[in-house]
């Protein structure tokens, strides 16, 4: 049996080793050729023009000491943790460590434009941290900052959040920062989003698919189905931002982003 897989020469470098080693156990030959990276995937074909993001970190900033990710990403760091650095690129990893003068939890952006799509990465986090796959829209201004969906991984829980038509929704928002909220609100909030238990080990790293698919949303780490979620404001037309939302501390490799609509 043939399996054909396309990578970058750096994502190729990192994981050929874990590949061909699971692929002889299981006596498949691999071919590799080309520059996009399928992530195991051969059962649809992926086009240079469905690839919406793709970085391995394989490089270093121009200048040591200076927030500078190139490729197309964007910090927050600037506006609120008074330009100090926040991210990091080391030995082919991002790492991302929220400042200690930040007033908010940092914020990693690439610019895309995708209704359906799927975003895949490698990271790791300890006990305390958290990573969001926040997607957003920054000319929906029904909502605070253009929020529209996000999948939030901890080392105990995924959870999946319609922020456009729930707690990110302007109205609902003020509610809960004056301590006003009604009972319809709160309803309204606990019916979009969904938690599912599911326990990491802070000491790996973990592959993590997130896909989203009209109004639903699915999560997958290290290949196990963790959960999905349905709801409206997921299904919004017009996502244009993926952020990475690290409150604490993440590390974070090997990002793609594929777009099926």
């Amino acid at each position: 049996m043939s399996l054909f897989f396309s990578f970058s020469t750096s994502v190729l470098t990192k994981r050929f080793t874990r590949i061909a080693c699971v692929a002889t156990a299981l006596g498949w030959t691999l071919v590799t050729a080309g520059a996009i990276p399928l992530r195991f995937a051969v059962a649809e074909e992926v086009t240079r023009s469905d690839v919406l993001v793709q970085d391995s970190f394989e490089r270093d900033e121009p200048i040591a000491g200076q927030e500078h990710i190139g490729n197309g990403w964007g910090t927050n760091s600037r506006t609120r943790a008074k330009g100090n650095q926040q991210v990091d690129l080391i030995d082919g990893v991002m790492h991302i460590t929220r400042h200690p003068d930040a007033d908010h939890g940092v914020s990693v952006t690439h610019e895309t434009s995708f209704q359906d799509a799927t975003i895949e990465l490698r990271f790791k986090i300890g006990p305390q941290d958290d990573l969001g796959i926040n997607i957003a829209d920054m000319n929906e201004k029904s909502v605070h900052a253009g929020h529209i969906c996000m999948a939030k991984i901890t080392t105990q829980a995924v959870e999946l959040i319609d922020m456009k038509t729930g707690r990110m929704r302007l109205d609902i928002r003020q509610a809960n920062q004056a301590k006003s909220l009604t009972a319809e609100q709160k309803a309204l909030i606990a019916s979009t989003s969904k938690k599912f238990k599911h326990k990491l080990d802070p000491s790996q790293w973990h592959d993590l698919q997130v896909t989203i698919e009209g109004d639903s949303m699915h999560v997958r780490i290290d290949g196990d189905e963790i959960g999905s979620f349905q709801s409206a404001g997921i299904g919004h037309a017009t996502k244009s931002r993926l952020r990475l939302a690290v409150n604490r501390f993440a590390m974070i490799d090997d990002v793609l982003v594929t777009r099926s609509k």
